[in-house]
């Protein structure tokens, strides 16, 4: 049974013609509202391939700077222009240009949290969905620069064992993830299944033996028939996981203070109330500049390129 809010939010969507994509680490009642519910470079894809006019994204408001780069003639809305992402603010566009133009013929590779200023500076994009695919595809010879996440660089240039720079920039979320409070969980549960995401810090992914996305983690709770996961990344994701598994235990992998209960405030910050006043007053609304939109474009278009198996040129 949906409750009055709910049945509000169904109308307002047919009012306006309008489509709301929400990310895994969003509260349960607001996926379940959702058209569609997932990763960064899913909801991307369902932002740009849909004939809506109205796109809301709950999530975090680069997410939704990307929904208008790639859909600039359609209006998209955020529940809340507070949801910011501390790797944005990490690096701030003139430091991040900056770092660019001292390797004049290197291929810079941003990390899709980041801004959108930070985007056309970049030449492509990625999220650590497809990556290890985006790497793949730079040639041989080219020097990488990555940024903005250090821990998912990290794991990126031990992986594929290509020569990368990489900007020192953070998730405040993952990286409270903690590698000795996790070895103590270890001890007293050997037989769990510890599953982690790139963002968090490498002692924390040595105890890892599944490392990936968000909708890797959800595939390895799916078809992993182990009864109890250690679940290193942002609790929202546990509802998804919940629905695929309801019989298997799942252990958020704690923090500093043993606490298992990390949470990203800017994720948070959204809730169905602010999704409703959204869709009736149709703000707060996402503008991007009209040269930033062309510029940042093209670093986005060669990522969903290289997603399809298309050829690009650096």
């Amino acid at each position: 049974m949906k409750t009055d809010l709910e049945l509000e939010i169904i109308e307002l969507k047919k009012k306006h013609n309008a489509l709301i994509l929400a990310h895994y680490y969003e509260d349960g009642d607001i996926q379940d509202i959702a058209d569609h519910v997932g990763d960064s470079l899913f909801l991307a894809q369902k932002g740009q391939e849909n004939t809506a006019d109205v796109i809301l994204l709950a999530g975090v408001v680069f997410m939704a700077e990307s929904v208008k780069i790639l859909s600039p003639t359609k209006t998209v809305l955020v529940p809340d222009m507070n949801a910011g992402c501390s790797l944005v603010t990490s690096s701030p566009i003139k430091d991040y240009r900056a770092w660019k133009e001292a390797h004049p013929n290197s291929v810079l590779v941003s990390y899709i949290n980041c801004s959108a200023e930070a985007k056309t500076v970049s030449d492509i994009i990625c999220t650590s969905s497809n990556a290890e695919k985006i790497i793949a595809a730079i040639p041989k010879d080219k020097k990488i620069l990555f940024g903005p996440d250090k821990n998912l660089g990290n794991f990126l240039k031990k992986k594929t064992g290509r020569d990368m720079e990489i900007w020192q920039g953070y998730c405040e979320v993952h990286v409270k993830f903690h590698a000795e409070e996790l070895y103590k969980l270890i001890s007293k549960n050997p037989e769990d299944v510890v599953i982690a995401h790139p963002e968090c810090d490498e002692e924390v992914l040595n105890y890892a033996s599944v490392i990936g996305s968000t909708s890797r983690l959800l595939e390895e709770v799916k078809n992993n028939p182990a009864k109890k996961f250690i679940v290193a990344t942002e609790d929202g994701i546990f509802h998804q996981m919940r629905k695929l598994r309801p019989d298997a235990e799942l252990i958020q992998a704690p923090d500093q203070s043993a606490c298992n209960c990390t949470q990203c405030p800017y994720m948070k910050l959204n809730n169905l109330e602010k999704i409703r006043n959204a869709l009736r007053d149709l703000k707060p609304q996402v503008h991007v500049d009209t040269n930033v939109i062309e510029k940042a474009r093209v670093s986005l278009d060669r990522m969903m390129k290289v997603s399809r198996d298309e050829a690009v040129t650096f």
